[in-house]
Order: C-alpha cells, then sequence, then structure tokens
C-alpha cells in the first residue's frame, strides 16, 4: 500500500513553519509527524503539498493510495484503523477527515459515497503553531515509549545525577557527565551522539536529538524538545526547537517554536506571559490581524533561517517569518514578516541575495549545501510575504 501525507485546512494557520514545508515534517515530540506515522505504518511516506514545495518534497502516487491529515498524531489504534481501510472507505473524527483510500481512477473523492468510520477515540490534532509545545509533553511521552519499547539504554554514567531511571533513555554515542536529570515528572530522551555538558540540569519530558549539544550550565524545564544538530544553553521551558537551529548562550525561551536554521543571538530573551496576566494574542495569516490563543502562557513562533541579534527581547506573543534578521535594542514589533532586517528602530526589506549569502554560510557549517530547490522556496516565499512587509 502507498501511503500520502497531506496537508489539509489547518497549513495556513501553521504558519511562519509551513512556509517551507508541508505540515507532515513539523517536529513535536521526538519525532517529526511524518517519522512518527512511518515508524508505525512500517512504509515510507510522500506528499500533498503546496505547488512550490513540491519539487523538493515530490508526491508519489500509485494505484491504490491511502491519504493520511498530516496534521493529526497516530496512534496504534488509529495506525491499525489505516491498515484495515478498504475502497470507498474513510475514518474521521467528528467533522475532519483523516484517512481516506483512494485508487488513481478517481476523478474526485466524494465522502457522501465513502462508507465513513467514526474515530471515537482521542486524538492529538496540531491545528495551530501553539500547538506545537502545548502539545509537547503528550509527544514526547508516546514518541518515548515508540522508540524505546524493547530496547536497552545505555548505562548512565556514575557522575550523573537521577531520578526515575527507568524513564531515561541514553543512545549510542551520548557524552554525558557531571549533569542531572531528573525523569520524575516525564520520560527523558538523548538523541544518538548528542552531548550534554557539564553542570546541565534536566527535568522531563525532554527529548535531545541526533547530534545535538546542551552547552554547560543549561537549565531545562519540562516538554521540551532540542531537535537533530541544535545547539543550546541558558534556560528553556516547554518549547521546540525543530533542527539545526542554535540557541548557545545564556537567556531565556519559554513556551515557543523555533524553525530550522535559525539562531538565538547571546543574552536574548523572550516573555511568555503579559505583565496584566491576560489571553495572550497571536498574529494569524489568515485574518491578516492578531487572534486570540486561549492561553495565558506563549512566546516565540519563529520561521526557519530567522536570526537575532545578542540582547534581543521579544515580547509576548511574538511572530518571526521566515528569513528575518533582527537586532538593536527596544523590543522588536510582534509581527515581523519575512525577509525584514532591523529591529524597534525600524526595518528594512532583506533582500534574497544577501539571505542566500548567510544560509550558504550556516549550512556549509553543517556540511549542508543550500540548493536550486531551497532557493527557489525561499524566493516564492519573499514574493508571497512582500504584502506585510510595509515598514
Amino acid at each position: 500500500m502507498n501511503y500520502i501525507l497531506f496537508d489539509g485546512d489547518v497549513r495556513n494557520a501553521l504558519l511562519p513553519f509551513t512556509y517551507t514545508k508541508p505540515v507532515a515534517d513539523i517536529r513535536v515530540g521526538i519525532l517529526t509527524i511524518r517519522e512518527k506515522w512511518e515508524k508505525l505504518l512500517g512504509f515510507t511516506t510522500t506528499s500533498i503539498t503546496e505547488d512550490y514545495l513540491e519539487e523538493k518534497y515530490p508526491m508519489v502516487e500509485m494505484e491504490n493510495n491511502v491519504l493520511l491529515n498530516a496534521s493529526f498524531l497516530p496512534t496504534e489504534k488509529l495506525v491499525e484503523m489505516v491498515r484495515d481501510l478498504k475502497v470507498n472507505q474513510a475514518i474521521f473524527k467528528d467533522e475532519d477527515v483523516i484517512a481516506f483510500y483512494s485508487n488513481n481512477s478517481q476523478q474526485e473523492v466524494d465522502f457522501d459515497t465513502y462508507d465513513q468510520i467514526e474515530f471515537d477515540k482521542d486524538l492529538i490534532q496540531i491545528k495551530n503553531t501553539w500547538d506545537i509545545f502545548s502539545f509537547n509533553d503528550s509527544a514526547i511521552r508516546f514518541d518515548f515509549d515508540l522508540l524505546t519499547k524493547n530496547r536497552k539504554s545505555q548505562s548512565i554514567p556514575d557522575t550523573v545525577n537521577y531520578l526515575n531511571k527507568d524513564d531515561i533513555f541514553i543512545e549510542e554515542g551520548v557524552e554525558i557527565n557531571f549533569a542531572t536529570l531528573n525523569a520524575s515528572k516525564g520520560p527523558i530522551y538523548l538523541g544518538r551522539n548528542s552531548i550534554v555538558m557539564e553542570g546541565c540540569m534536566i527535568r522531563g519530558a525532554f527529548a535531545l536529538g541526533e547530534n545535538a549539544v546542551l552547552k554547560m550550565g543549561t537549565k531545562i524545564y519540562g516538554a521540551t524538545t532540542v531537535g537533530p544538530h541544535c545547539k543550546v544553553g541558558g534556560e528553556v521551558n516547554n518549547s521546540v526547537l525543530f533542527q539545526h537551529s542554535n540557541k548557545g548562550h545564556e537567556g531565556y525561551l519559554g513556551n515557543s517554536v523555533i524553525g530550522e536554521w535559525c539562531n538565538i543571538g547571546a543574552d536574548s530573551n523572550n516573555s511568555n506571559l503579559k505583565n496584566n496576566y491576560a489571553e495572550v494574542r497571536l498574529w494569524n495569516y489568515e485574518t491578516g490581524g492578531f487572534s486570540k490563543t486561549g492561553l495565558q502562557f506563549c512566546g516565540l513562533m519563529m520561521g526557519d533561517h530567522s536570526k537575532c541579534g545578542i540582547n534581543t527581547m521579544f515580547n509576548t506573543g511574538t511572530v518571526v517569518g521566515v528569513s528575518a534578521n533582527i537586532f538593536g535594542s527596544g523590543f522588536p514589533r510582534n509581527f515581523i514578516p519575512s525577509f525584514s532586517w532591523g529591529g524597534s528602530s525600524g526595518y528594512s526589506e532583506y533582500k534574497t541575495k544577501k539571505a542566500f549569502e548567510v544560509a550558504e554560510v550556516v549550512m556549509a557549517r553543517r556540511s549542508i549545501q543550500l540548493d536550486d530547490k531551497e532557493k527557489q522556496i525561499l524566493e516564492h516565499i519573499f514574493e508571497e510575504t512582500k504584502k506585510y512587509r510595509v515598514f
């Protein structure tokens, strides 16, 4: 069987992260949504996504296909039902389609003609950017069980203080000494070849991705994911860093989501609670204005390739687009469009030629090339987001 993950209606609500990738490639928990589905299904998947992303994320269609709504995190029960799908069958959760069987001879899909199967168990759906950190605790726990089932952790070194050893899993190649691991409130997963330097204090639930690094004295609170090849220091609470991003120095990051190839300058901080304790509002790309989140705690949403200079102060509920460069004293605005250059004293447009020069250098440090596919995606985003750069 061929499995295809589709973006669905939530794609625009998950901007700026879905500017550069399908919904399936959002990281929540230890794994991306795609990695969860593939691990449980035992098959690779492809995506139906925006036209300008198709060259990098091509769809493979076969005679018979099952299409999966990428905004839903899979469970073992759901995957079992997906495996059992037959022609003209679909799985729904209330009004939302989760999965449906299709073949390439169909001209269109009409769910009124389908046998609609209701999924009556609890499911996590990522419908908003803040869902990524809000559901991260549950997602880490699920992924931890999935990845460690019937496997044995590497030994915890004698120099490491720990609580609840059964919920600590250390992959091969991990370097850790003179650190504290407290898994009494949630599991701790240290990915292959990751490094936890001396003096780090970690509370679960926590996931450290492959080849990621925690700098000396890092303080990690629960429900936090540091993705593959990221470097993190300072204080981090209930946040998700996708991969290849750095927050390598002192400063606070809380209730936040950081995309790929981002860099947070030394001593930068974000606020995650308004001074009046009011509900946080976030920029909404669908409405072109700020919308209520229902949250009292909500920090920074930063799209891929964006960066900030030292001592940057992000206000509660700040959204930064793709490839923005933020610097200077004072609080920047709480919506910073893609390809913006500047800070509280004003902005100018960050031209793609300059942005590409920076991205090439940054990616080369990880032995990765900024190829033409990636450039074309960024060029498209530059044009699509021009309407927001009214400085």
